[in-house]
């Protein structure tokens, strides 16, 4: 769909993106990260062509790429109403096909359709940003990029976009994410990147990322009762160490050459033959906030030629 390769732009001789690389395959939700400042704007905004790039390329799948864009603080005409505003939205983008139709099916899929006749200036934010999704959408993109689509929302009008976005990803549209709010990104994401001083420190799938950061496999326990689990566990002969964790929590760390599914299926077992039932056993990840957290600090430092094992602490 999208790879971008070399990316660089300064403002001012001021380098704000300085190589950075991008991969979006069709289907994907990119979950875009990175602080204030760090080039997501800037990349977007090439992307769309709205403004020029100084170096690196842009490889789309097709010649002709149709992006529909959602900035932060989308700027809609309040003296209209959400049909008319679509309308003209349609005619702007040379759509071909029935416009009243279109408008229609946009409002039908953001939620806006009972309120389409209302003016755009007594609009909530919420309701803005779905009028605002509506017209990205309009022409049937390609690409989808929203930037911070649930920003200034209340807990409700963010379910309502993170709805949209989850019947958007549900029928295959390729969506690239930008917002800080994680738990979202968590939720939709099936990619991300997360930008740090204008290159991208980590990308990948969601699943692939926050395995990176746990050295070798590692499994944790949440014991029912004050069980001597961690005993049990440290009897395990594939077992290289036992460490306590938050909460009463007890993560059992392999021996090298021992895969996660090799380790968990042991210690369930094991546990069950102790006549043991904890409240909880799961594989130990960093979370994407202490992974996105630990990256922009620098406790996470990106793995070089001669580290095989991912990221470290």
């Amino acid at each position: 769909m999208l790879k971008v390769t070399g990316l660089k732009k300064s403002y001012n001789n001021f380098p704000v993106l300085k190589d950075l690389n991008m991969s979006i395959d069709k289907g994907d939700v990119y979950g875009f990260l990175g602080t204030n400042g760090c080039g997501k704007t800037t990349t977007m905004n090439i992307i769309c062509n709205i403004i020029p790039k100084d170096e690196g390329e842009l490889a789309f799948e097709n010649d002709e790429q149709k992006i529909g864009y959602l900035p932060e603080w989308p700027a809609l005409f309040g003296y209209m109403n959400g049909f008319e505003y679509l309308d003209y939205i349609g005619a702007c983008c040379d759509y071909e096909g029935d416009l009243k139709a279109r408008t229609a099916e946009v409002l039908q899929l953001t939620g806006m359709y009972s309120d389409a006749k209302r003016r755009i200036k007594g609009y909530s934010r919420g309701m803005i940003q779905r009028i605002g999704i509506a017209a990205a959408l309009y022409a049937d993109p390609d690409l989808l990029i929203l930037d911070e689509p649930t920003s200034a929302l209340d807990p409700g009008g963010r379910a309502e976009v993170i709805d949209i976005i989850s019947g958007l990803t549900a029928s295959g549209a390729t969506i690239i994410l930008c917002t800080h709010i994680l738990a979202d990104v968590e939720r939709v994401a099936n990619k991300i990147g997360i930008l740090r001083h204008g290159v991208m420190a980590v990308e990948g799938p969601l699943s692939d990322v926050s395995k990176m950061f746990v050295a070798g496999s590692a499994v944790t326990v949440r014991p029912q009762y004050a069980d001597d689990v961690s005993r049990i566990l440290d009897s395990i002969e594939i077992v290289e160490r036992v460490e306590p964790e938050y909460y009463g929590n007890i993560t059992a760390h392999a021996k090298e050459g021992v895969n996660d599914a090799e380790l968990f299926y042991k210690i369930v077992t094991t546990l069950a033959n102790n006549k043991i039932v904890p409240e909880g056993v799961w594989f130990k990840r960093l979370s994407l906030e202490q992974i996105y957290l630990g990256i922009n600090s620098g406790q996470l430092v990106p793995p070089t030629s001669h580290y095989e094992g991912g990221y470290q602490l």
